[in-house]
């Protein structure tokens, strides 16, 4: 399970999981509540009182699963609005949100788990090559559609990683782990 800003293709969240269940769900967007929920919350504020129509609220987009719906409701519910069941063609149905960007890396993630074979050996090694996945896509690569940023530099984080930015970004870890 995998959540991206829409603007800047930072991952916000991510969970690797082998079923997406109700628990596992609630467990997903328990991540993003805990690093995004103040500037979810910033944005209800400052809109709280417009009519409920016009109110522009943080959206949250999701495919039909039953489960993120559900999560939603328990985490977000007063304070975002949930675009629920968007298809992948969602501009021939009109609608304004769309899931394009988390398929995309979702696909990127299944091209580079085939070229693998199954090579990992147990669920916790997949975990992990899975969050180095997450931090490549955010602080290493560079997007195209935003010109050639990662999405850490367009979200603001600044790191100054320089050229080598995979090495930079392990020597900044360990500093702050000594």
């Amino acid at each position: 399970m995998n959540c991206i800003d829409s603007i800047t293709k930072y991952v916000t969240a991510h969970l690797f999981v082998d079923k997406r269940t109700k628990k596992k769900c609630i467990e997903f967007l328990s991540q993003i509540k805990t690093t995004c929920y103040n500037q979810i919350l910033v944005k209800y504020y400052i809109k709280k009182y417009g009519k409920s129509k016009k109110r522009k609220l943080i959206t949250f987009v999701c495919d039909g699963f039953e489960n993120y719906k559900s999560a939603w409701r328990k985490l977000f519910y007063r304070v975002s609005k949930l675009q629920f069941g968007v298809p992948i063609a969602c501009k021939r149905y009109k609608l304004k949100h769309n899931n394009n960007a988390i398929e995309r890396y979702n696909g990127k993630i299944k091209d580079r788990l085939n070229a693998m074979r199954g090579e990992f050996k147990s669920f916790e090694k997949a975990t992990h090559f899975m969050n180095l996945q997450h931090i490549i896509h955010n602080f290493v690569n560079p997007h195209q559609e935003l010109k050639g940023k990662t999405p850490a530099e367009k979200a603001e984080i600044k790191l100054n990683l320089g050229r080598n930015k995979l090495l930079e970004l392990i020597k900044h870890i360990a500093q702050n782990l000594t």
